[in-house]
């Protein structure tokens, strides 16, 4: 059994690790607040607009072209991973690079180049370095302050290689913030437009009414600056919401933690109860054992 000086050691260095997980969490809770308001008033925005597209699609009847909805056969592809700069929030980084290494050994399997790789955040870019890729840029700056035109300059140069015919298809890898207790990995395609999908959704949405626009100059024209603008929010979207789960994965990390250094303590108090009662006990048997002689 251990000592009393090493229980008691033990015991203050529980107390001041959880002291640190404690004030981590209240950190993060911070951090959360704030992306969790950054998402609310990003959301009204990102729906209207896709509203707006889905309608001008419908209108078109399958008119509107756009270089980013142009499918062509898949010969290389690029990946966009989202983690974050630092560590302390449970699997929530080492999920999604989970997931990036299965998308390399899957495009691999099938003979896919993989000529590209947007590492955004330090821990996606130290994966993406070990995985063989060089001259990777964390984009760390993007998630400490997370910027709409940081976001568009990414989203834009993925946009021009695409039209540009290097690459075929583009994947988004980052978590989607459900709520504080729920993170989704999240695994889309950003890359082409899958212009079906915004006819579908947006026929579900008007079965019961139809809107009649007038569309100046023409849709295409519209189309063609929105379906960009688009692109560039559901970039910045995951962005927010990969800032939004990494705190809160943290909080919940850090709240985790917490409880089993409380627990850890309790154990520890009775430990060191026992282990002094017992050293009382023997003092007083050597005690009484020394009289009697």
């Amino acid at each position: 059994m251990a000592s009393l000086k090493e229980v008691k050691n033990r015991i203050a260095s529980v107390k001041n690790t959880r002291k640190i997980t404690s004030a981590m969490k209240m950190v993060a809770s911070s951090k959360l607040h704030h992306a969790c308001l950054a998402i609310e008033r990003m959301r009204p925005y990102e729906s209207q607009l896709k509203q707006i597209l889905q309608r001008f699609i419908v209108a078109s009847e399958g008119q509107i072209y756009t270089p980013f909805a142009q499918q062509r056969e898949v010969k290389n592809v690029a990946l966009v991973l989202i983690t974050s700069n630092s560590s302390l929030c449970g699997a929530f980084n080492s999920n999604a690079i989970k997931a990036f290494h299965k998308k390399i050994e899957s495009y691999r399997e099938h003979h896919i180049h993989i000529p590209t790789v947007v590492a955004i955040g330090k821990k996606a870019a130290e994966a993406v370095r070990k995985a063989g890729f060089k001259d990777v840029i964390d984009n760390a700056t993007l998630l400490e302050h997370p910027s709409y035109a940081a976001a568009a300059d990414i989203a834009s140069s993925l946009m021009m290689a695409y039209t540009a015919q290097s690459i075929d298809k583009v994947d988004l890898i980052y978590h989607h913030f459900k709520s504080a207790s729920s993170q989704i990995l999240q695994q889309d395609v950003y890359l082409p437009l899958d212009l079906s999908k915004h006819h579908r959704q947006e026929n579900d949405a008007s079965s019961n009414h139809t809107l009649d626009y007038i569309i100046e100059p023409n849709a295409q024209t519209i189309a063609k600056k929105l379906i960009p603008l688009s692109l560039h929010l559901s970039l910045f979207t995951a962005v927010l919401d990969s800032v939004a789960s990494e705190h809160a994965a943290r909080v919940i990390a850090m709240q985790t933690a917490t409880d089993n250094a409380d627990d850890l303590l309790q154990e520890l108090n009775l430990t060191y109860n026992k282990t002094r009662q017992q050293a009382i006990t023997a003092e007083l048997l050597d005690i009484v054992g020394g009289s009697m002689k």
